[in-house]
């Protein structure tokens, strides 16, 4: 049995139902010509989510990123270290002690996976020379340009530990599709790009677009786009990634006082339940007030582990 038929079968009630709707509702906006926009956030990229978001890059089943400079860097960090990566399934049981035996042996982790500090290290090194050729030279380019020229290093490339088809960064250069990562700084490189700058280094901060300047960009982009294609936004987690770039809309209409259509499509797999002031759990209708949404925009709620639902709706809009 494929799995989506599978889920057509099982998925009946509550939050499983939720996610074949929002599923099945996805796949019919990117088949009928509507163009998606994932937004990343949590630690999607440890969680190994590139294998099938991937492949949804490729296939053209998703057309613009916004995620944590988390995410970004982190995708790059598995495919360059995945075999130095210390999985620890019992991780609810480490004592304080436990956790800096980890810290010694260099290890950060996220949940139940450490990262080595050694690949962290070593993509600094690799970026130093590029943001500071850029700030010498009085240039800027996005996060993402610079982590593209990292895969455009042809002595790297026998360093990679996952095959590049299970890297979404790699498949969004290949594609050539906007990824836009606001609040760079709450990063590992971002901290490390900072540093350098104070140290020296790196002779100004301008070598590294601002997020008013990647939002900018994601506003562009979408006014090239909708006046061809109705555009959906597709969710996972809460946070800034999120609310960036759903607000590209709102910004449009408001404060440009533009003419241009809402989200034509609206999903989230959150974790969060609705509360008092919570973003990552603020139901879709609250969207509305905020011109981000329509009434009548489809609307999917899924509260539940991303790590487990992503890749069943991206395998269902991709026919398995």
């Amino acid at each position: 049995m494929s799995i989506s038929a599978f889920m057509e079968k099982h998925f009946r009630h509550f939050n499983a139902r939720e996610t074949l709707a929002a599923a099945q509702a996805y796949k019919r906006f990117v088949e009928d010509g509507g163009k998606m926009l994932v937004s990343l956030a949590g630690a999607m990229s440890t969680a190994e989510l590139g294998i099938s978001l991937a492949e949804m890059i490729r296939r053209g089943k998703v057309h613009a990123i916004s995620c944590t400079a988390a995410n970004l860097e982190e995708d790059l960090f598995n495919l360059f270290a995945h075999d130095d990566y210390e999985v620890i399934p019992d991780w609810r049981a480490l004592s304080a002690d436990d956790e800096v035996e980890l810290l010694r042996k260099g290890m950060n982790r996220v949940t139940d996976t450490c990262i080595p500090e050694t690949v962290m290290k070593h993509m600094q090194a690799r970026l130093v020379k590029y943001w500071s050729d850029a700030a010498e030279k009085g240039e800027a380019y996005y996060p993402y340009e610079y982590f593209w020229r990292i895969l455009d290093e042809e002595d790297l490339k026998q360093e990679y530990q996952v095959p590049i088809e299970h890297s979404w960064v790699a498949a969004a250069k290949e594609r050539n599709i906007p990824i836009v990562s606001p609040g760079s700084e709450d990063s590992t490189l971002g901290n490390m790009f900072t540093a350098r700058v104070m140290d020296g280094t790196v002779k100004s901060h301008s070598a590294l677009k601002s997020g008013t300047q990647q939002l900018q960009m994601l506003a562009e982009w979408y006014q090239r786009q909708c006046s061809d294609h109705p555009i959906g936004f597709f969710q996972i987690g809460g946070g800034i990634a999120g609310d960036f770039a759903i607000c590209a809309v709102p910004m449009l209409i408001q404060d440009l006082e533009l003419d241009v259509p809402l989200w034509a499509y609206f999903a989230q797999i959150s974790d969060a339940v609705t509360s008092y002031g919570g973003y990552s759990g603020a139901v879709p209708n609250e969207k509305i007030t905020w011109t981000k949404l329509d009434r009548d925009t489809p609307k999917f709620m899924i509260q539940s582990d991303a790590t487990i639902v992503a890749p069943l709706i991206f395998a269902y809009v991709l026919g398995e």
